[in-house]
């Protein structure tokens, strides 16, 4: 069983507490930490989680064994900080700072023997694992571009690294924007009330790693957008990833496709029950869900493999995604907005954190 706490009582809070609920026999909150513990309508009522009024009283009565950081951008330095004060190991959720000065300060606090990692999913979704798992897998040579369209900011950053296998190096940041009218979209209210047509901004950029290529597009709406989707491609010197496709040379002239299939119980009469099994290509399986049978959204399911690797990093080591990792992507993310607000071409710098 792993027992954790959330320190935070917003929306990103639901994400765990759904990955908990739907595994109970591997994964248990033992409680949310709010400065209003009076308050009836928090999201732990639905799942019979109890509201603490500090982190200290939480810890004490619910000996979590890591307690995760859910709260506003901007206040997750002190809560971490206070956790790790309490020598408590801490799941933090993204961003890791807001800052480079933010992140240069976290990096200290594990420098200084505090137990941190990073909850940052993207990479965890299912078909992004599978994707990356063949980027990877030799299939496709030496990977030497990806254009990823799927996740705004740091989020962006971290997959379109992952895909590449870059680590710390440096780059150069060009980026740009463009504005245009859309039919409005849904927000984490619901869908609008009526046809609206407003401006959205569309975001593009370019690390040129030198041997290696990324581009990022995202599009403000793209979330929770009907008619605005997802694209990625990923190229290397004997194939490519083309959306849900993956193409290889098998010798100079024979290219072998294949489809990235998802398998899922409960369709066309199957008993099983309903849930996201994994995915193949071909006869390799590049994922099996770590939390079947419970049924979950994609999202939902990748921030439950986040808890269940921070249980494995605290038992063995094994990271998730290091505190260096995720000041990396950030770093790469404010270098990223300053090029894009500027139009400027910016050289990145070697931070700290690279020693790591």
């Amino acid at each position: 069983m792993i027992r954790f706490g959330i320190v935070g009582t917003g929306w990103r809070s639901g994400f765990f507490l759904r990955a908990a609920a739907a595994r109970p026999d591997l994964l248990q909150c033992i409680g949310l930490v709010s400065r209003q513990p009076d308050r009836i309508d928090h999201p732990g009522i639905p799942f019979g989680v109890p509201l603490f009024g500090s982190t200290e009283e939480m810890i004490t009565k619910g000996s979590p064994l890591f307690t995760v950081t859910s709260v506003k951008r901007g206040f997750a330095p002190e809560a971490i900080q206070q956790l790790a004060q309490l020598d408590q190991p801490i799941l933090a959720e993204t961003p890791a700072g807001e800052t480079v000065e933010d992140l240069e300060n976290l990096y200290t606090l594990v420098q200084e023997g505090a137990k941190i990692q990073v909850a940052e999913q993207y990479h965890l979704q299912p078909h992004h694992f599978a994707g990356i798992a063949i980027a990877h897998s030799g299939k496709l040579g030496q990977i030497t571009q990806a254009q990823v369209s799927a996740a705004n900011g740091y989020h962006g950053v971290s997959l379109m690294r992952r895909y590449l296998g870059i680590g710390y190096e440096n780059a150069t940041v060009t980026g740009s924007t463009f504005t245009s009218p859309i039919v409005k979209s849904a927000t984490r209210s619901g869908p609008p009330e009526k046809e609206e047509l407003v401006e959205t901004t569309q975001k593009f950029a370019k690390f040129d790693f030198g041997n290696r290529l990324g581009l990022l597009d995202f599009i403000g709406d793209q979330s929770r957008s009907e008619i605005r989707g997802d694209r990625l491609v990923v190229r290397g010197t004997r194939g490519e990833i083309l959306q849900d496709v993956v193409t290889y040379l098998q010798d100079h002239v024979t290219p072998i496709p294949l489809k990235f299939q998802r398998l899922e119980a409960g369709p066309c009469g199957n008993l099983e029950g309903n849930y996201l099994k994994g995915y193949t290509v071909g006869e390799t399986w590049v994922y099996r869900n770590p939390l079947a049978p419970g049924a979950l959204a994609d999202d939902d399911i990748a921030v439950g493999h986040c808890l269940i690797k921070m249980a494995q990093y605290l038992k063995d080591g094994t990271e998730l995604y290091s505190v260096a990792e995720a000041c990396q992507d950030r770093y790469l993310d404010i270098v990223m907005s300053q090029a894009q607000e500027t139009g400027e071409q910016i050289e990145t710098t070697t931070q700290v954190w690279a020693s790591h």
